[in-house]
């Protein structure tokens, strides 16, 4: 997104991918975008399949004791949330660089990051068993948690804050036709349970499990058992079940990296930041970053001016605390913590009944679901 964003402003970038393209094309993730990335992707000309084939929601529903709640997101705020998985973006920006002639290197290896507190940064890398060097202006770090870009800051120049929650999300991939036209949150007793979906015959859910859980132990008549019991509601609604195409553990952290740049290099994404995936905002928040940082490079090379890209992370920062705030609530509104005891149990369902009851509770959610302003 970044390249592209560069690119309709006239600025010459290379994208370097450690995986293949088939990888990257076909890697589910994410699959709940904001209302203001589907604007921003239909502004950078990369909608026309969004349109064609994406799922818009204008609410969703929190479901506890065993009923459900809508929240409506479009009659709150007047936006909606778009289901439209993450390696689709991915499929429609790849294919937008090629064909205004970008370059996007894949399967490169030991790609490092060298001089970028001096003007003239480098990155080494290998590909096809040869080295290179690429010489540049700026290296933006969009290569996620576990990438070499964070860790080629000098030790000291960054603050990091963490938080990690006692529990993970099992998670499959079905091939069963939703029974639901939007997400379904659900709060039980035994743990957190989430309905989603990916298409018109593919369903998303998820379950609250222990953050060390061997999935082997997890075959998928189980999954589905669990699944059933924790969702089922007194009106006998129920998620379809089908066959089980992908299935694995995501662990819960919150994680953030201040400041997001130092001297040329600046952090985008997972790079910098994590999100529990209750609020659906992990994707977001990295086209956000990266909208911010491409009008910055963009004014440098427009007037020479500096100050949006000395301003990026103070600019990120703002927006991204307030977005791990309502991941984090919506975190603790849903989950069972081990360390709750009665009173918190009865505490949360009170909270849950107040968010579904108040307008005026619904409104917030609803303003932070369908996604703050993309630039505060």
């Amino acid at each position: 997104m970044l390249a592209h964003l560069l690119h309709l402003e006239g600025v010459e970038s290379i994208v370097l991918e450690a995986r293949s393209r088939e990888y990257v094309e076909g890697r589910v993730r994410a699959g709940v975008l904001e209302h203001g990335t589907v604007d921003l992707m239909r502004q950078a000309g990369v909608g026309e399949r969004l349109e064609r084939e994406a799922l818009r929601h204008d609410g969703i529903e929190l479901s506890f004791g065993g009923r459900r709640r809508r929240i409506d997101l479009r009659e709150l705020t007047g936006k909606s949330i778009t289901v439209y998985a993450q390696h689709e973006v991915i499929k429609d920006l790849i294919a937008a660089r090629f064909s205004a002639g970008g370059i996007i290197l894949f399967e490169v290896e030991d790609v490092a990051p060298r001089g970028f507190e001096s003007e003239s940064p480098r990155l080494h890398f290998k590909r096809g068993g040869e080295l290179h060097e690429l010489v540049c202006d700026f290296v933006a770090g969009c290569d996620g948690s576990h990438g070499v870009c964070r860790p080629s800051i000098p030790a000291g120049a960054l603050t990091h804050y963490e938080r990690t929650y006692p529990f993970a999300w099992l998670g499959i991939l079905a091939e069963a036709p939703p029974s639901s036209g939007e997400l379904i949150y659900t709060h039980h007793e035994d743990g957190f349970a989430l309905f989603s979906m990916r298409s018109p015959q593919i369903t998303r859910l998820y379950l609250q499990c222990e953050p060390d859980e061997d999935i082997e132990l997890w075959p998928d008549e189980k999954i589905w058992e669990e699944l059933l019991r924790r969702m089922t509601t007194v009106d006998g609604w129920a998620p379809n079940v089908g066959r089980v195409l992908q299935k694995g553990v995501t662990p819960m952290r919150s994680f953030v990296v201040e400041p997001m740049q130092h001297g040329a290099l600046f952090l985008a994404g997972d790079a910098a930041h994590i999100v529990p995936p209750t609020g659906a905002k992990g994707m977001n928040l990295a086209i956000a970053d990266s909208l911010v940082l491409s009008r910055g490079i963009a004014s440098f090379y427009r007037s020479g001016r500096r100050d949006l890209l000395e301003a990026y992370s103070q600019t990120c920062l703002r927006r991204l605390w307030r977005v791990q705030r309502f991941s984090w609530w919506m975190t603790a509104l849903l989950h069972r913590f081990d360390s709750d005891n009665a009173f918190d149990r009865r505490r949360q369902l009170a909270e849950l009944d107040y968010v579904t009851s108040s307008r005026a509770a619904m409104t917030t959610l609803a303003e932070n679901y369908v996604g703050l302003p993309l630039e505060l």
